[in-house]
């Protein structure tokens, strides 16, 4: 088992990643939360298969437990189904001593994030992901959101979980395109600052059909251990962690251009390769690294660009958090490996979604 310990300017807490964690899930979240109630959030695709063994687990550490189950999909995360969440955490009388246990993806974890954070001023959290993206991404780090009309995550708020409980057989019951779909973070994470990570991938794509759960393991502790190093250092997206929000930009214009049909990890690997497309026509990058990130991209079965033009994707970029008045921070490739940050004004930004497509 990997044991990984994030600290952070508010708190401190594990990441727990192996095989078979879920009947561990009410000893650990015992041990970091307490409290007497636990509301479990979940989707109708993961409640079936594990909030079984989670509330057995919860009520056998002496936990009270309810559940709340939402729709697996995006367009739950908005802040009528978060209306829906904070009164039912009411009905079933949490406190603020209490914890919400988030069960399922990145979605899920959004949304039972944010609950927790608002519910009386915040109560307590624990992540436990069921989906590849949220065990490498979204659990760890503390960003929960929801939707709005006008984009992607426009509500939320930094809070951290008192644990997070990855446990690895769960990506077995995950449907391939699913599962490819959560490789485009994956990926990103090795064009951002690890090239051995990278070139794994690059020999060895991370499929479905793979069994290899040692692998995996490996692969999630690698990517965590790249996020805390980011967000221990720069919680609230200051500065370093910023980087982190590679492939995102133009991925969440693509993402919302489509009104999340497609996924998050392809709409970010889509926006990543038309990054990459454009740091090398402005020579931050080498043509051959542009190049090497769409084959990595395509061999994991994702998109390597988008069918939106240029003004579809920069209405859809404008509303994005990275914003700052009349200019963008952008994410710039300058190697495997190696980033920056640079600010455009929004006509440059413009020409340069355009030099990617």
């Amino acid at each position: 088992m990997h044991t990984i310990e994030v600290a952070t300017s508010s708190r401190t807490y594990n990441v727990h990643i192996a095989c078979g964690l879920f009947p561990r899930v009410g000893e650990i979240t015992r041990g970091t939360a307490g409290g007497s109630r636990a509301m479990v959030v979940s989707n109708t695709d993961v409640a079936p298969l594990y909030s079984a063994a989670v509330l057995e687990s919860l009520n056998a550490a002496g936990y009270k437990t309810d559940i709340h189950i939402v729709e697996s999909s995006e367009t739950v995360k908005n802040m009528s189904e978060l209306a829906l969440l904070l009164e039912h955490c009411a009905e079933a009388e949490l406190t603020r001593d209490d914890v919400v246990v988030a069960l399922g993806g990145g979605v899920v974890g959004d949304l039972a994030g944010f609950a927790a954070a608002t519910y009386m001023r915040g109560c307590k959290l624990v992540q436990v992901p069921t989906s590849l993206l949220a065990m490498v991404d979204s659990s760890v780090g503390g960003k929960t959101a929801v939707d709005l009309e006008h984009g992607k995550n426009l509500a939320g708020a930094f809070f951290q979980p008192r644990a997070v409980v990855a446990s690895v057989e769960a990506l077995d019951t995950i449907a391939p395109n699913l599962f490819a779909d959560s490789c485009g973070e994956v990926i990103k994470y090795g064009v951002l600052c690890n090239p051995g990570l990278f070139a794994s991938l690059e020999k060895t794509p991370l499929t479905k059909s793979c069994d290899d759960h040692e692998r995996l393991e490996e692969v999630i502790a690698r990517c965590v251990e790249i996020k805390r190093d980011v967000v221990s250092n720069d919680e609230c997206e200051r500065g370093l962690r910023q980087t982190l929000n590679l492939g995102h930009t133009i991925g969440h214009a693509v993402e919302s251009a489509n009104e999340y049909r497609l996924g998050h990890g392809s709409s970010v690997a889509a926006g990543m390769c038309i990054m990459a497309r454009a740091c090398a026509k402005r020579g931050w990058c080498d043509q051959d690294v542009a190049h090497r990130i769409e084959a990595t991209v395509a061999a994991h079965g994702l998109p390597t660009s988008t069918d939106f033009d240029v003004d579809t994707l920069f209405r859809h970029a404008k509303a994005d958090k990275k914003r700052h008045g009349d200019t963008m921070n952008i994410v710039a490739i300058e190697a495997i490996g190696s980033v920056s940050i640079k600010t455009l004004p929004l006509d440059e930004f413009r020409t340069l979604i355009e030099q990617g497509l």
